[in-house]
């Protein structure tokens, strides 16, 4: 929940910090004093899109700061240039993340805000979590993805198996060639050696024998008479006897190997057109299915392989018919289920929340959760989910997202919220404009649903109500006042919280005159009344005259 919200440099905010505990807490104040400000404010901590004219007057950039439990600090600051720096936990972030950490703890109910529950898959998944389908929306989601992944399959097969088809002549063309070469891992580089050496045989000869003549010549004898005279003179010496044996070894294996290729080889024309004619070969395989003779072998693996899916595509196929035939009925029970769920669920949520209204001043109003099958079932369902509502008698049914009137529709949120607080998640509601168009009883039947929609969630659930009604403000836990003032000759609101007879003075003006014995007793009657209906919801007493409101 929140507990706290910091406001400095907005419009004709300077620097104010919103105390909230959890329950009711209400916001109130004169006309103009800023409390919209705070609204918009929040929203702006939420991701709503900010301008440069929210920046207030001689400062260079509004900054918002909000505490929820757990040590959550999500900041904003806007720039009088209309940028935008975000930080969550003191960590850089972007205004999306924001929005979406935002989205999960507070719900913004107001004139100008996007209101989650206006979204017809938010109105979808209101309806499935009053219908308790969790399950069953699972059961869709999973059915529904698995007949699509076989969908996609089967088309991909059937696709490969055409393309095979159509190229089918050309595959075996390039296997039955390939084979018909049998080129070897290496063959090319040994086949150009013996080329070369074919082609230069006569060379080749010659220069080996030359080599040959010439080792033999070397004048080792009189290398062993020279040495033999320098050993005798200096006996050190005689460690090169062992250098010029193994020199003179070398040379000798070196004449034998010369003069063994040299009469291995010789000019072979034929066999040089035979080398020639395979290298061609080779060159061709290289050119179309190349570079390499790895990858020519590849390739004739790959062209096989394709080939062997027209052999086994069909039965495949078959196969994989069978299991998408068994998975859209798997599908279409699993959208029946939900389907049921839905239907019932929509009938009691549209009933419970038709008879709320009459107490929220909508007499006339009606609710309808509506639903309509879908042209094509999808990952969530069968049927699409549309909130629809009549605000008087007389008057068509028009989709919830469609209805202009700002306190009508925040009502009914209250209605809806009201009913659903046992499966909505979201620990912060905020409503702004609730009270629009009402008074007298109908405030208190509002006020005293606020303070129910609160009391639902045993304390791990707040409300923030921006009002002018005091009706309403008497149901509050936590009663804050807006009051604006001047610094430095600018205009400046600020907040402080009322109790006790702060309290009663803040609502009897809002009945008429702060000053009027009159309108100070109807304050404290209607404290007293407030916290009267509120202990008798809870179980509790309030002690005699009291004018403490719940807490």
């Amino acid at each position: 929940m929140l507990t706290e919200l910091r406001v400095r440099d907005l419009a004709v905010i300077a620097d104010v910090t919103l105390p909230l505990q959890p329950g009711l807490n209400v916001l109130t104040g004169e006309t103009g004093a800023g409390k919209s400000m705070l609204v918009d404010a929040l929203a702006l901590l939420l991701g709503e899109r900010a301008s440069a004219d929210v920046v207030r007057p001689g400062a260079d950039k509004t900054v918002i700061e909000a505490l929820f439990e757990d040590d959550l600090v999500l900041k904003r600051e806007v720039t009088r240039e209309g940028r935008s720096r975000v930080w969550i936990n003191g960590s850089p972030a972007t205004v999306g993340m924001l929005a979406q950490v935002g989205a999960k703890l507070v719900d913004l109910h107001g004139q100008h805000e996007t209101q989650s529950l206006l979204r017809p898959d938010a109105q979808r998944d209101i309806l499935d979590a009053y219908a308790g389908a969790a399950v069953e929306r699972v059961a869709v989601r999973d059915a529904h993805q698995r007949l699509r992944e076989l969908e996609q399959r089967e088309a991909e097969l059937a696709a490969r198996q055409d393309d095979v088809r159509r190229k089918a002549d050309y595959l075996r063309h390039v296997v039955q060639e390939i084979e018909k070469a049998a080129p070897k891992v290496g063959e090319d580089e040994s086949l150009e050696t013996e080329a070369k050496r074919l082609a230069h045989a006569d060379e080749l000869g010659r220069l080996a024998r030359q080599l040959e003549e010439t080792v033999d010549s070397v004048g080792f004898a009189r290398a062993h008479k020279i040495l033999g005279a320098l050993v005798k003179v200096d006996p050190s010496a005689g460690k090169w006897q062992e250098l010029l044996d193994a020199a003179a070894a070398s040379a000798q294996e070196l004449g034998e190997a010369a003069r063994r290729y040299a009469a291995d080889i010789e000019a072979d024309p034929a066999r040089l057109a035979a080398v020639e004619q395979r290298r061609d070969v080779l060159f061709r395989l290289q050119q179309k299915h190349g570079p390499s003779i790895p990858d020519i072998l590849a390739t004739r693996d790959a062209s096989a392989r394709e080939l062997d899916l027209l052999d086994t595509a069909d039965l495949d196929l078959r196969n994989l018919a069978e299991d998408h035939a068994k998975a859209g009925a798997e599908f279409q029970q699993a959208c029946a289920a939900l389907t049921k769920k839905r239907i019932a669920a929509a009938k009691t949520l549209s009933q419970t929340v038709n008879d709320l209204l009459p107490a929220l001043g909508m007499a006339g109003g009606r609710f309808e959760a509506s639903h309509s099958p879908l042209p094509t079932p999808r990952g969530d369902g069968a049927e699409g989910v549309v909130f629809q509502v009549t605000l008087n008698v007389g008057m068509d049914a028009r989709p919830l997202a469609k209805v202009a009137s700002g306190g009508e529709l925040s009502r009914l949120m209250l209605a809806l919220k009201v009913v659903l607080a046992a499966h909505d998640a979201v620990p912060t509601l905020v409503f702004d404009e609730v009270d629009q168009g009402i008074g007298g009883e109908v405030g208190l039947r509002v006020g005293a649903a606020l303070a129910q929609l609160t009391g639902l969630a045993g304390g791990e659930r707040q409300a923030l109500v921006i009002t002018h009604l005091p009706q309403i403000a008497a149901y509050a836990d936590h009663h804050l006042r807006v009051a604006k003032g001047k610094k430095g000759g600018v205009a400046t609101s600020d907040v402080e919280v009322v109790e006790g007879e702060g309290r009663v003075k803040e609502i009897a003006r809002m009945l008429g005159d702060a000053d009027m014995e009159t309108a100070l007793r109807h304050a404290a009657e209607l404290l007293r009344t407030a916290s009267a209906k509120s202990a008798a919801r809870s179980g509790t007493h309030s002690p005699p005259g009291s004018v403490r409101p719940r807490r």
